[in-house]
């Protein structure tokens, strides 16, 4: 009976939801956006901290929308757990900084206590970066909670052990080529009025979609779910970044990794000219074949995406429905889109892209 529930009702629900929800507006993202890079750059640490930065010597990992959940059907991070933990090992053993950019905890689905109960594993393992000096928690639209609950402070001690603040954005602040330049990090909802601050998308989540998906035992979370707002959200946010002077955007949000300014089937289509312009002919039948394979899982491709500037990248999430998770690393001078896979039962890191940030910004 649950089988067939799952194929009557994920499309039609799916549906409901994009259709009675509100959609990306550009103004609206912009003007938040902007305001809010103003503000930390003008006042660190009331919204987020300006943070100097060597992107020579020093290492970042960036993970986003983990979405830790009650260990139930409707828990989409549950199953990408092992990858989590074992990554969080890999990182703080390497001594990198870790930027949590948002919807680390779902709390449209859960209550706090849920949470905090049932993810004690990755809770430890965060903490050992806060011991290092070396986390920054970010709020999202899913745990937002956590700028507006006065016990945030005292919550966070419980779980870290000691007092740490929740932000809205962090910028790292660093010099490459002799030119001062910003990597401005945040969640990425600001003004989408789905997200932000939206009373029907929170309704629909915690009381209709997630004891929907409790039952069902679904997780749409695949590059294949929404593409289509997840890409105008992303273009939006492109956009927005297209604009800012020496400076690199990353976010979260749509669950849909970027890596300069492109989607992974836009970059399958660049290196495909690549390899036909070199008459590389393994090269054009591997590429041919990835893509063939992926297209099915984008709905759009954007028409210029030859001529976009490389300003935008986005971390992905820690809850893809096959286990999988995603993230930004900076080390060595370098940018890096990550994931982390589970081969013969065993987590293992992969790097999806790399440049430098000297070949990014010449």
């Amino acid at each position: 009976m649950r089988k067939l529930l799952q194929i009557i009702l994920l499309k039609p629900v799916v549906w409901f939801a994009n259709k009675f929800s509100s959609r990306p507006v550009p103004e609206r993202i912009f003007k938040a956006l902007s305001q809010l890079k103003v503000e930390v750059e003008k006042q660190p640490c009331k919204k987020g901290p300006l943070i100097p930065f060597d992107a020579d010597k020093e290492k970042v990992i960036v993970f986003s929308d983990q979405h830790k959940g009650a260990k139930n059907g409707a828990d989409d991070f549950m199953f990408c757990e092992p990858n989590y933990l074992s990554a969080l090992d890999y990182y703080n053993e390497k001594e990198f900084f870790f930027i949590s950019l948002g919807d680390n905890d779902e709390l449209w689905e859960n209550r706090w206590p849920s949470v905090k109960k049932n993810n004690v594993a990755s809770f430890e393992k965060e903490k050992k970066f806060i011991e290092r000096n070396a986390f920054i928690k970010i709020y999202g639209n899913h745990d937002l909670a956590w700028n507006t609950d006065v016990d945030t402070s005292l919550e966070m001690e419980k779980i870290y052990w000691q007092k740490i603040s929740v932000y809205e954005a962090v910028i790292l602040q660093t010099n490459i080529s002799g030119k001062l330049f910003s990597i401005f990090l945040t969640h990425g909802h600001q003004g989408d009025a789905q997200s932000d601050g939206n009373w029907f998308s929170k309704f629909f989540v915690a009381h209709i979609w997630a004891p929907l998906q409790a039952y069902l035992k679904v997780n749409p979370n695949t590059p294949a779910y929404n593409t289509t707002k997840k890409t105008l959200h992303n273009r939006i946010m492109y956009e927005w970044s297209a604009q800012q002077e020496n400076t690199l955007f990353v976010t979260g949000h749509t669950h849909q990794p970027v890596f300069e300014s492109l989607t992974h089937l836009e970059r399958l289509y660049r290196r495909l000219l690549q390899a036909q312009k070199d008459n590389d002919i393994i090269q054009i039948d591997e590429i041919r074949a990835e893509i063939k394979l992926r297209e099915p899982q984008f709905t759009t491709v954007s028409a210029d995406y030859l001529e976009m500037k490389p300003t935008y990248f986005n971390s992905g999430c820690c809850c893809f429905s096959d286990g999988d998770i995603t993230g930004i690393e900076i080390e060595n001078g370098c940018i890096r889109l990550i994931k982390w896979e589970a081969e013969n039962n065993k987590p293992q890191r992969a790097v999806l892209e790399e440049i430098s940030l000297k070949d990014l910004i010449s």
